[in-house]
Formats: structure tokens, sequence, C-alpha cells
């Protein structure tokens, strides 16, 4: 997928965590500029293009990533949601889920897959031709803007965002509204990408995570911070490690990859976790960057207060 085409007016940002106007240069990466807050330390990208903010890039731009083929057999890989379907019946055995960024309905797919009649699954996501195909594999989807005073289905027992809000201007909106949502006691799942991780350390401007569409990078300091108002914070997971991906973005130079080349990429890591030597090796890579809090992937387990 080549680069959209964005309106050129951009927004200045506030601290999405503690709402503080100053901030200092972090790193630059084309026109894309990261800030740390002055107050909180938090990193995030100011200014940005309103189509980032608004759900335009998702609802244009995006359709022919998240809808190609090769994105489409990635995501619906019974290995895609494996570690997040094991973090979620930890704390969520049945019961009303709701999926915020459900792009085309993978995770509900496999949680009803995979426990049929345990769980009544619905989605949400700003993407009309995504919440097109997820209802098209008999997800119930809700198109309403995830944010609105109105937002149906109310009194769920879980919900989860699988990386979302890195994605979104006003991520503790997400959560104030997620615990609106949410039975007493009902729990969130948050994943995001990890910015103390090996890889961004390892790679940092030429990481192909750090990209015009993620809004804010988040570390398990802030990402708590951000959440501890609502919620009480029952686990921190770190998860995920490619190699593939640091071998490719050193080899790239910072040149980000198109949308066809990263569903390539996802299709192809699918299919080393099915080797099974390659897959015990991975484990174990894996669970040792765990140990140390430098995976990929951030995920908090939330609890509404």
């Amino acid at each position: 997928m080549s680069s959209p085409t964005i309106n050129p007016e951009e927004i200045e940002r506030r601290c999405p965590v503690c709402d503080a106007a100053g901030h200092e240069k972090c790193l630059q990466k084309g026109d894309l500029r990261l800030v740390r807050c002055a107050q909180c330390g938090m990193i995030f990208a100011s200014p940005v293009p309103v189509a980032y903010v608004n759900g335009a890039f998702y609802e244009d731009a995006g359709r022919p990533f998240y809808l190609s083929a090769e994105k489409l057999e990635g995501d619906y890989a019974p290995v895609r949601f494996e570690r997040e379907l094991r973090m979620f019946r930890r704390v969520c055995a049945r019961g009303k889920v709701l999926d915020v960024g459900c792009s085309t309905g993978a995770f509900l797919y496999q949680l009803g897959q995979r426990f049929p009649g345990g769980y009544e699954g619905f989605g949400t996501d700003v993407s009309g031709p995504a919440l097109d195909y997820a209802e098209s594999k008999g997800i119930k989807v809700i198109r309403k803007d995830f944010l609105a005073e109105d937002f149906p289905g109310r009194e769920f027992d879980a919900i989860t965002m699988w990386a979302v809000l890195e994605h979104v201007s006003e991520p503790k909106a997400f959560l104030a509204q997620a615990a609106r949502l949410l039975k007493r006691g009902g729990v969130c799942l948050a994943l995001v990408p990890n910015w103390k991780s090996l890889a961004r350390r390892v790679l940092n401007e030429r990481y192909r995570y750090i990209l015009g569409q993620h809004l804010n990078y988040f570390s398990e300091e802030s990402l708590r911070r951000m959440a501890e108002d609502q919620f009480e914070v029952l686990e921190a997971n770190f998860t995920h490690f490619n190699p593939v991906v640091i071998r490719e973005d050193l080899r790239r130079r910072g040149v980000e990859p198109s949308g066809t080349e990263r569903a390539r990429l996802l299709q192809r890591t699918n299919r080393l976790k099915k080797r099974r030597i390659l897959r015990f090796a991975y484990g174990i890579v894996e669970r040792a960057l765990s140990i140390g809090r430098l995976a990929d992937n951030l995920t908090l387990v939330l609890r509404k207060r």
C-alpha cells in the first residue's frame, strides 16, 4: 500500500496522559515528530495530520491493507491471537465482550471458534469496510463512534483493545468510556507497542512501528498512569518478539514498508511459528524478553474499580 494523501492541516496535541502543554522534541522520522511530555514523560506525536485523528485514514487509505488477502490470511491464522486468548481466558471465562478496534473481526471469530457458546461478542471500528468483512464472518458489529454518549450495549463483562490506544488521539477517553460500559468488576485488556522493547531500542527511528498512524508511544509506567483513575491493574504482560522485523528494518534503514510487505511479513511469521523447533527456540527468547520487560508488546489487564 502506498503512502496515503493526507490533509495538510495538522493538529497540535497536549499530553494524552496528563494533559500538560509543555513538551520537548524526542525523535524525528521524516514528517513524523515525536515529543516527550515535560511533566510526566509520555512520548507522543505532535503535530499530527487530521486524517489520523478523525479516522479518515482507516476508512479510505487503510482499506487496501486491512482487506488485502495477505492481511486477512495473517489475521485469521489460528496462531495469530494465541497469547491474547490465553490472557483473556484467565480473567473472563464467559460473558458479553466488546472488541474495540476489531478491524475485520479476527479476535472475536477465534474466541467464538475456540469457546463456542461461552461468549456473546460484539465488535466496533472506525473502518466501515472492515466491519462489513467482520459481519460476513458472523460477528455482531456496532457501527457507532465508541466515544459517543449513547453507545449501545452497556454492561459488558469484558472490553478488549488490541493495538488500539496507540492509534487514537484521546486514549484516556477510550479507557474512561470502557470503564463506563463495563459491569462492576468487569475487565479491560489493552495491548500497545512497548516503547522500551529491545526492538525499539536497537532500531529507534528505523523501527517500522514508529509511523504516522501511531500517535502514542507507551511504556508500562505511562499506560499504568493513564489507567489508574478508572481501573485496578491486575497484570502487566510483555509478549511478542520478531527477529525478522529487526533484520528487515536494519536492512531498510528506516524506509517504511508498504502495507503489502507488512501483511506478507505477518504471513511469514505465522508460518515460522508452525515449525516445532523454531517455535521452541522462539518461546525461550520471548520468555527471556518478557521477564526483562523487553518484548515488543505490552498488555495491561485492568479491572473496573
